[in-house]
């Protein structure tokens, strides 16, 4: 089956599309779909999660292969826009290391590219000992504070969480731990905004670091005061960066760089 996705504002301006990050679907853009109604914009449910849990299973290759493939045909030549969080920054990349050429600008936020393979081989064993715990409200209101979903999205990421297949949510996750920088990740003409959290663990911050020197094209920031998702955190703050950057090459002035 293809992915699911729904396309929102004008049809006629550049394609801005979002990826969604590992336990959400695509309900988390709702804020941003409201701001960037000028663009045409393209929110996709990524294989086995959301409205795309009947696809084949989940692969970052097999993910980033059918979005390149679904953006192409429905950008038909206009500028392509990808904002992709957390798991959809990990496809973001694999994207551009697949079709160089394809994506104009990309907004890579909170992205693994460190392979953990001792927690990689750790996911079995922990997630037949937690899954219960995902069906158990409390629970799902700790994991969701983590993200800075608040009572608006709440019943939304519990709902979703309960559906999620024991095997599905083993698959997303050993991918996320096991992904690195492809090789021709250095060859993408894209312009490439790379952003992590202050309050992100050290892994990410390593991670910011290593994919901004992989590529010429690459401008890595800092974010104050924030861990892992900003969007939720203050979508205002997010919106606006990503628009004045687009817009103008312009980013917020307390930021810190990524050298």
């Amino acid at each position: 089956m293809s992915l699911y996705y729904q396309e929102f504002g004008d049809k006629k301006a550049p394609l801005m599309v979002f990826l969604h990050g590992a336990g959400v679907s695509s309900w988390m853009w709702e804020k941003q779909i409201r701001y960037f109604s000028q663009y045409h914009c393209m929110t996709i449910d990524l294989p086995e999660q959301g409205g795309s849990k009947h696809t084949e299973n989940f692969t970052i290759q097999y993910s980033a292969e059918k979005v390149n493939e679904l953006i192409e045909k429905v950008a038909n030549g206009k500028e392509i826009i990808v904002v992709g969080f957390s798991l959809g920054a990990q496809i973001t990349i694999q994207m551009l290391s697949m079709n160089p050429r394809l994506i104009d600008y990309a907004f890579i936020n909170s992205a693994l590219v460190r392979p953990n393979l001792f927690l990689r081989k750790m996911i079995g064993p922990l997630n037949k000992l937690t899954y219960t715990l995902v069906k158990n409200k409390s629970f799902s209101k700790l994991q969701a504070k983590t993200l800075y979903i608040d009572e608006e999205y709440l019943e939304t990421y519990y709902k979703e969480s309960t559906q999620m297949k024991p095997d599905t949510l083993n698959r997303i996750l050993e991918e996320n731990l096991s992904f690195k920088i492809p090789v021709d990740f250095s060859k993408s003409n894209a312009k490439i905004l790379v952003t992590v959290g202050e309050k992100e663990k050290a892994v990410m911050k390593k991670s910011a670091i290593d994919i901004v020197s992989h590529n010429s094209n690459c401008t890595g920031i800092i974010i104050p005061n924030v861990g892992h998702g900003i969007s939720f955190f203050n979508p205002d703050f997010f919106n606006q960066m990503i628009e004045k950057w687009i817009q103008e090459g312009n980013l917020p002035l307390d930021v810190v760089t990524v050298k």
